[in-house]
């Protein structure tokens, strides 16, 4: 049996797809499974011994130039089952010219009507992203919520290992969305809250250096490490691995801990766990404001500034951070 798989938004959505891939290859143990994201994502599924072809959408090399270049490589692989994560456009063309036998994916995509099978897709019920996912391969047996996994290779871990840095905590403090980012201020009170025998090490993609420079300025209680734009993905994934704890904004990092079952502090400022993207590790906290909002949530992603100018859903209480 052949299986594709969709899903071509950001970093943590395709983490959150892979519990889709473990169930399939559980209850298939011999299906091939190929799995299609946008161009910078595909290392997250690196070393994944369930993923037999990764595929890549450059849209910066043609969107619809892309969809046809797909969509002939999709239909020459005669799959039996399309599983189309993503809610948007794009995907949903390439899912209705795939050529699959069987097409199944979520009712808000605009070509869901291709779709033999279609699904609600549900935001603020507190159901989690990774049981939305799974509802659409429920009927051949899959649980209900299954942690997201990905594989760190050797070399991954080699290279943590040679940065000789013992007992630490990492700080992620950036996300795409301005109003997902706990401030600057509270990084920096956030310092004071960890055990001074352990270093801080910042991460974060090559943008988020100047961010962590900033932070580390205003930090005289530690000693801190700036590794934003230093590490692959995997790389990122194998620090969280084994630090002592990892404190992260409800983004991409949050994932990546997750998917190798790291202890976090995950901070909700815009938006809220009910959308069902918290943590899944084994040992988690979520801290979010206590003061009620009538602004808050201001929508699925947050926003570049708050809409309201005082940005009062990220001063949150730390006196019971772990």
């Amino acid at each position: 049996m052949r299986f594709l798989i969709i899903q071509t938004a950001f970093l943590g959505d395709v983490i959150l797809a892979t519990p889709v891939v473990s169930e399939l290859k559980r209850i298939f143990p011999t299906a091939e499974i190929d799995f299609l994201v946008r161009k910078g994502n595909e290392s997250v599924l690196e070393n994944n011994p369930h993923v037999n072809t990764i595929y890549v959408l450059n849209k910066k090399a043609g969107k619809f130039k892309e969809i046809k270049r797909l969509s002939k490589v999709f239909r020459g692989n005669h799959y039996d089952y399309v599983i189309n994560l993503h809610r948007f456009g794009s995907s949903g063309i390439i899912t209705w010219l795939s050529g699959a036998k069987k097409k199944i994916g979520f009712d808000k995509n605009p070509f869901s009507f291709s779709y033999t099978k279609k699904f609600k897709h549900e935001i603020g019920t507190g159901k989690h992203e990774v049981e939305r996912n799974l509802e659409l391969i429920q009927e051949f047996g899959a649980e209900k919520l299954v942690r997201p996994q990905v594989y760190p290779s050797l070399e991954n871990y080699q290279e943590i290992e040679c940065l000789d840095l013992d007992n630490y905590a990492c700080f992620a403090p950036a996300s795409v969305w301005f109003t997902k980012q706990l401030p600057e201020h509270k990084w920096i009170e956030l310092a004071s809250k960890i055990d001074s025998k352990n270093k801080i090490v910042f991460v974060g993609g090559p943008n988020d250096k100047a961010l962590c420079d900033r932070i580390i300025e205003k930090i005289s209680s530690h000693t801190c490490i700036n590794l934003a734009g230093q590490l692959s993905i995997l790389e990122s994934c194998a620090l969280f691995e084994k630090a002592k704890r990892c404190y992260v904004n409800d983004s991409g990092p949050l994932h990546m801990a997750s998917a190798v079952n790291a202890k976090q502090t995950a901070f909700f400022c815009a938006t809220v766990p009910n959308f069902g993207f918290g943590p899944l590790s084994y040992d988690v906290q979520i801290l979010e404001t206590t003061e009620t909002l009538d602004c808050r949530p201001c929508g699925l992603h947050g926003g570049k500034v708050c809409p309201k100018g005082h940005f009062k859903c990220g001063e949150i209480d730390l006196s019971t951070v772990k």
